[in-house]
């Protein structure tokens, strides 16, 4: 064969292998999708919520680091903070984002009105906003509710402590969730007779001062903590004062309860996380997010920290024993 078309031949060959290792390389980019999540601020719960969220993605096929990535922004509870990492994935347009916590949800549904947002752990996402009806949600948002199972969390409290007559509940004002929760307790709670004492915070700034005028003498026989992030951030501050004045704290959050609290019927947080994922891996996958139904963690999980029964000389039965996660 003539060199000079030897010569040509092979030069196409290169400039074809080429051209074919640049398009596997445009095509495995293109199959990296991106999540972005938007953390309101940390703590225990919010963290197991991510961490479940990268379950889920697996359970749908969605492994990170191979198939998807996740662009993570925490806005360490900072309104301002939001407000600028919402922007910044207005303009970098991930596939999907993702809300953990209301205000987290919020300041993502304010700021993107097309894009696909799925939000995890709102307790009154209705009331905040994100959509106007649970099931169909229609439009671009969708997600996972963190409502506590009220009506167990209460007989559980009456059983741990069978003079329970007034209760003490704090929450954070501005914190549409915690506000919710806390009107559901406080109206359940008096349907069975029970006086309610209601403490409420700004910030955790607060805490200290309002948890000690709550916790004083005779003031109340326990307290109840809804699903409040401002106060499972600064929560070793109420363990403290309430294991001072010897009162037990009954929180929403398996993860409050690790950090003192007595008991909870507790919603897993990782499972909130896990159902989210799964919910952002059906829309990376094609579904709509307005075509997904609002779901709801449906049965609590009790969790009872056994050192702090102990320093209350609280018994806890066999039944309950074996029903629940014991801590120590």
């Amino acid at each position: 064969m003539n060199r000079k078309i030897l010569g040509t031949i092979v030069g196409l060959a290169v400039l074809l292998g080429v051209a074919g290792v640049q398009e596997s390389r445009q095509s495995t980019d293109q199959a990296v999708k991106t999540v972005g999540v938007l953390q309101y601020m940390s703590h225990p719960a919010l963290t197991e919520i991510y961490h479940g969220i990268e379950q889920g993605l697996q359970d749908e096929g969605y492994q990170v680091g191979k198939n998807v990535k996740i662009d993570l922004q925490n806005a360490q509870g900072d309104q301002s903070n939001l407000k600028t990492m919402a922007s910044h994935f207005a303009s970098t347009k991930p596939a999907v984002t993702v809300g953990i916590a209301t205000p987290a949800a919020v300041s993502l549904v304010n700021t993107m009105q097309q894009r696909a947002i799925v939000f995890a752990g709102s307790t009154n996402p209705v009331g905040a906003k994100l959509v106007s009806r649970y099931q169909h949600p229609g439009g671009n948002v969708t997600g996972v509710s963190d409502q506590a199972p009220l009506q167990a969390q209460l007989k559980l409290m009456q059983t741990l402590v069978p003079t329970l007559h007034t209760v003490g509940v704090i929450y954070t004002s501005s914190d549409d969730s915690a506000t919710t929760e806390a009107r559901k307790f406080t109206r359940l709670a008096q349907k069975h007779g029970i006086k309610i004492k209601a403490y409420s915070i700004a910030s955790t700034n607060d805490l200290n001062q309002t948890s000690l005028q709550m916790l004083q003498a005779g003031n109340v026989d326990a307290v109840f903590v809804p699903t409040d992030n401002t106060i499972a951030g600064a929560i070793d501050t109420l363990m403290q004062n309430a294991k001072t004045a010897q009162i037990p704290v009954f929180p929403t959050v398996d993860s409050m309860v690790e950090k003192g609290g007595l008991a909870s019927e507790s919603i897993s947080q990782k499972g909130i996380g896990r159902a989210t994922g799964r919910m952002v891996g059906r829309i990376l996958s094609g579904a709509k997010p307005g075509d997904q139904d609002v779901e709801f963690m449906q049965q609590g999980k009790l969790v009872i920290n056994q050192t702090v029964a102990d320093e209350l000389h609280i018994k806890i039965s066999d039944d309950l024993r074996m029903k629940a996660k014991m801590i120590k």
